[in-house]
């Protein structure tokens, strides 16, 4: 479904050809990738690096930028990648003091990266609990080097461009490690911070978290910049960010995952959750999208057994002439599998919003209880959203249902605000506010429910 207050062009007017200049182009961002060099120096680590990069490599070079023509991104244009000739960094000094900005007060353990390089001066990793590992790859103890093969780079969809991308440059990531049957009650907060250069530059962190067997644990993953003031201000020197997460949540384990993404307004983010649930886990994800000139998340989550719980809860906050593009795929494979997604948009100015959230449910995910709802609110008459929920059933003994809606504040609301003593731009404030405050009440931390309400606030002033 497709919404908009002004009349909308032929999407064929718009589409971008694939070209060999776009194929140059995509081998001279694989090119850069690879140019740094590994950050591990373990010979069995910087094997298995070596032998993940070079395979991803082949996938990149067999591939082609998306452009319009493909489906999954006919909405999503990515011109504004290709104008920009990107390139690597290796800075990761940064002053102490910005942990003042980022840091949160629920959440000691932090792992710390500037510009996907692990910077130790800004991470809090000591007296970890016990069952807990939090480290980079370099310093991962040797109990869990050995088994990190299993894991790392294993999830389906490896071999999906941009994922692909972030792997062929491989050289260190954030590693989140429960052990079995362990409950760890303080959140581990993983944070990449963004900073700008005299030239544009492509960073590609990658996070790994595994949550064995009966074990409980909350992830909060930030994407910031050091840029100074909120995500609204240009900088006009862009950055180029291709995170991949891959989660394990094994058999009746349990994660809480919150990620949010502020960064720069010339930013471009491309990311990638991937989680797999074995039998009997329950995966929660609270996704806030508020920063970027053009961003997309894509959330995969597959289920490997039964009896699997997940919750979809996500935020997009846009304006000016941002492009925010949220894509996520549920694959129930197996029988009494419990999801539900709620995923809200709010789009002033020129913003264009985009929502495609699929859920699968084959003949074998019998009994399965799938809920999809994407809410939507338009603030100008030049704001856009493309919805998309879709449901994909052959079996047929389950309860699914999926909606979309879009509109604009309710004159009678506002109207009704206004009679009790507001003017109409603290009318509409408070309106707004309780729109986006049915997701951000659900961060179970609550500095950082506190810091993302200011910065929906920030944006609605």
């Amino acid at each position: 479904m497709q919404v908009s207050a002004n009349t909308i062009p032929n999407p064929e007017e718009l589409l971008i050809t694939a070209s060999d200049s776009q194929d140059a182009y995509l081998i001279e961002l694989l090119n850069q990738s690879q140019a740094l060099g590994l950050q591990v120096i373990d010979p069995e680590m910087v094997a298995l690096l070596n032998e993940l990069r070079d395979r991803a490599s082949q996938w990149v070079k067999k591939l082609t930028l998306p452009t319009r023509r493909d489906e999954e991104w006919r909405f999503t244009d990515l011109s504004p990648l290709v104008q920009v000739n990107f390139q690597t960094s290796t800075t990761s000094a940064l002053p102490e003091s910005l942990l003042d900005e980022f840091a949160l007060p629920e959440a000691p353990i932090r792992l710390a990266f500037v510009n996907g390089v692990y910077a130790p001066q800004l991470s809090s990793l000591a007296d970890l609990p016990e069952g807990l590992v939090v480290s980079n790859l370099a310093q991962l103890p040797v109990t869990h080097r050995s088994r990190v093969g299993e894991y790392l780079a294993q999830q389906q969809g490896a071999t999906e461009l941009f994922t692909a991308l972030n792997t062929a440059g491989l050289t260190d990531a954030a590693v989140v490690w429960v052990s079995k049957n362990t409950v760890v009650e303080t959140p581990i907060h993983v944070l990449f911070i963004s900073t700008t250069d005299e030239v544009p530059i492509i960073f590609q962190p990658r996070c790994l978290v595994v949550a064995e067997t009966g074990s409980q644990l909350n992830v909060i993953e930030s994407y910031v910049t050091s840029v100074e003031g909120c995500p609204d201000i240009p900088v006009n020197r862009p950055y180029f960010t291709n995170p991949v997460t891959e989660i394990w949540v094994e058999e009746n384990a349990q994660v809480t995952h919150t990620r949010s993404q502020r960064d720069a307004a010339d930013a471009i983010h491309i990311g990638k959750s991937a989680i797999a649930q074995a039998r009997n886990s329950r995966y929660t994800c609270n996704a806030i999208t508020l920063g970027a000139k053009l961003s997309r998340h894509h959330l995969e989550v597959f289920q490997t057994g039964e009896g699997t719980e997940t919750t979809l809860n996500g935020l997009t906050m846009i304006g000016g002439e941002q492009v925010a593009d949220t894509h996520s795929a549920i694959a129930l494979n197996h029988p009494h599998g419990i999801s539900n997604q709620l995923h809200k948009c709010i789009v002033d100015d020129r913003g264009h919003a985009v929502f495609n959230g699929k859920v699968f449910v084959p003949k074998a995910a019998q009994f399965t209880n799938a809920g999809q709802l994407n809410r939507n609110l338009l603030l100008s008459p030049k704001a856009r959203v493309d919805t998309k929920p879709q449901l994909e059933i052959t079996a047929d003994q389950v309860k699914c249902s999926h909606g979309a809606t879009v509109s604009q504040l309710d004159a009678d609301e506002v109207f009704y605000l206004q009679s009790r003593g507001l003017n109409e731009a603290n009318a509409r404030e408070l309106l707004l506010d309780a729109f986006a405050a049915e997701i951000l009440n659900r961060i179970p931390v609550a500095s950082l429910q506190h810091r993302l309400a200011q910065c929906v606030s920030c944006r609605m002033s």
